[in-house]
């Protein structure tokens, strides 16, 4: 084995020097098949927001707005003389085509092992340091390409109703107690190889970028550790913006939740997610789906994730 440490708090096993999945190896042709035959109803749960200009995303820290322009418009086609058009065209036939520019994080995404790093040597997940795997195109190992499909067993934790409150407090910190007791009030149960998604009620306020966007309620450093090492949680989701708590509880890590799971356990992280038809409903268990756009050494990426409920 190399320097890199190969390990994952998640399971508590290696999966080898150069694996770049992360705790999504628990996903297996099984698993998938486990959970997929235990779905009750036809009934879909987009849990993705729309992503629009004006959105609210991570602009307060300087990152690129969502913009989206058009880039063909059926009388521009015809007044740019467009040579497709030049051809025999008696019916006029024009079409309409737009761009995007935005910053990976934005909407309804996924965050890949790579993007976060600890140390002075900045190291992400398994060891894989920055000056030796991150060029100018991206990096070049455990980018959001390398994250398979990822279908599993999900559950959704209503911290939010736990509470009695429409929405946590700003700043709140849910701990291991918190998910502890809404897991219980719920009757439902954290296992291995689950998806577990945490619901503030965040999304009560969307899209008011001053009301969402600051002094957000999330997951405390307690609180994952009891998803990850005590249950086995393979990924870890909420309706918030960063997840976790902010501003940061801990003096000496401003982003301690991304540390221990992205770098430390390789555990994938959801943002900005779309749990209210899943809780007016109290869908607390299901078929989670999600695939992340394969974007070559990326460090997030858009996703549209669904739920389907089980028996």
């Amino acid at each position: 084995m190399s320097e890199r440490t190969a390990r994952n708090i998640a399971s508590d096993v290696s999966y080898g020097p150069d694996d770049e999945v992360g705790a999504l190896n628990e996903i297996t042709e099984q698993s998938v098949l486990g959970i997929l035959s235990r779905i009750s109803s036809g009934k879909v749960y987009d849990l993705s927001v729309d992503f629009f200009i004006g959105m609210p995303s991570f602009t307060v820290f300087g990152d690129p707005h969502f913009q989206m322009w058009m880039k063909k418009t059926p009388r521009g086609v015809l007044n740019d003389k467009n040579p497709l058009l030049m051809q025999n065209n008696p019916e006029r036939v024009t079409w309409s085509g737009d761009a995007l520019s935005m910053y990976t994080h934005t909407g309804t995404h996924i965050d890949a092992y790579n993007h976060f790093c600890l140390g002075l040597d900045c190291h992400t997940y398994n060891g894989f340091k920055a000056d030796e795997h991150l060029g100018d195109q991206g990096w070049k190992v455990a980018g959001v390409n390398k994250m398979p499909p990822i279908i599993t067993r999900g559950v959704m934790l209503d911290v939010a109703a736990f509470k009695q409150v429409t929405m946590l407090d700003p700043s709140y910190g849910i701990s291991a107690e918190d998910l502890e007791g809404t897991a219980q009030q719920q009757n439902v149960k954290v296992q291995k190889g689950d998806a577990v998604l945490l619901r503030t009620g965040r999304m009560t306020v969307w899209p008011d970028v001053e009301k969402y966007t600051y002094n957000e309620p999330g997951l405390k450093l307690d609180g994952a550790r009891w998803l990850v090492e005590d249950k086995g949680a393979i990924l870890v989701g909420a309706d918030n913006l960063s997840m976790e708590q902010w501003p940061s509880s801990d003096p000496n890590n401003p982003t301690p939740i991304h540390s221990y799971l992205l770098v430390k356990c390789g555990v994938p992280i959801i943002e900005v997610l779309w749990l209210e038809e899943l809780a007016k409903d109290q869908v607390y268990e299901f078929a989670f789906i999600a695939t992340p756009l394969k974007i070559r050494g990326a460090t997030g990426a858009p996703l549209r994730p669904i739920a389907i409920p089980v028996r």
